[in-house]
């Protein structure tokens, strides 16, 4: 019996070591590409709106709306879908997008129809401004948010007519109740994130070069908030916030992942200047 012992044990060791390296062999490509959602271009926004302990009085910082394309093999996930867009040829009037997400995704030599999943952080319109864009993607939206925009009657600051295509039933959707693991290997994961709306996400991006990458969606707006621990008064839970932040940050420590704040411009440069992308 010991020999045999002896005999097998290497063999397990030879067999997972194997199995792991074709496992990292055929595991996909995997990139994170920042694109620009609009915003409203040098007009600061009073910081102090984002707390509700009349914190950061005073303070003015330029509030910017981030998306983000993961290429995940020869599949393609569209993180949030910013500010509508300009019209083609007509100048953005206030907190709009200069370019589109279909433009940008043309000078990738990319269609509407590539993109296989559209992940919604939350049903704000500054985040599902152009998600009818793309009819033929699996819209991936917290189940607490996709909730809000199906209800008899929906509250303030909810606009049903964003995702029309999806409500009418003529395109796909996954109301998310938890974590959702998007491509099914763990490389990127949607994180319930709640407090801000009743199903905010976060999301994970598991890069192989730059490391894990957290996009907050807006569980906060600056590092102030970040820092401090600072919650709008316009957040639908703020315990839910405060639990969601407290699990963010220590995924954040627990992963040594870089912090990405979707509306902060001082983060803008964390990740490569379009169309260039990290991986």
């Amino acid at each position: 019996m010991k020999q045999v012992l002896q005999f097998a044990v290497p063999g397990v060791v030879l067999g997972s070591a194997l199995a792991f390296m074709v496992a990292a062999q055929t595991a996909p490509d995997l990139t994170l590409t920042r694109m620009d959602c609009g915003g409203a271009a040098g007009v600061p926004t009073d910081v102090a709106r984002f707390s509700d302990t009349n914190a950061y009085e005073g303070k003015k910082l330029a509030l910017t709306a981030s998306c983000y394309l993961i290429k995940h093999g020869e599949e393609y996930l569209l993180w949030d879908a910013g500010y509508p867009a300009a019209a083609p040829g007509a100048q953005a009037t206030g907190p709009m997008a200069r370019v589109s997400l279909v433009e940008q995704l043309g000078q990738l030599k990319l269609k509407p129809e590539s993109i296989k999943y559209v992940g919604i952080s939350h049903y704000h319109g500054d985040h599902i401004g152009q998600v009818a864009s793309f009819p033929a993607a699996m819209l991936l939206i917290g189940k607490g948010d996709w909730d809000a925009l199906t209800a008899e009657k929906p509250m303030q600051g909810v606009n049903p007519a964003l995702v029309e295509p999806w409500i009418k039933g003529g395109s796909k959707v996954e109301p998310v109740p938890r974590d959702k693991d998007v491509f099914g290997d763990g490389t990127v994961v949607m994180l319930d994130m709640p407090g801000h709306t009743p199903g905010h996400h976060s999301l994970l991006v598991k890069l192989k070069s730059k490391g894990n990458v957290l996009l907050s969606g807006d569980l906060v707006h600056f590092r102030e908030n970040y820092e401090s621990n600072g919650v709008p008064s316009f957040n639908t839970d703020r315990a839910q916030t405060l639990a969601s932040l407290d699990r963010f940050k220590k995924m954040a420590a627990n992963l040594k992942a870089t912090v990405i704040i979707q509306h902060d411009a001082r983060d803008i440069d964390k990740l490569p200047a379009f169309p260039a992308a990290a991986n």
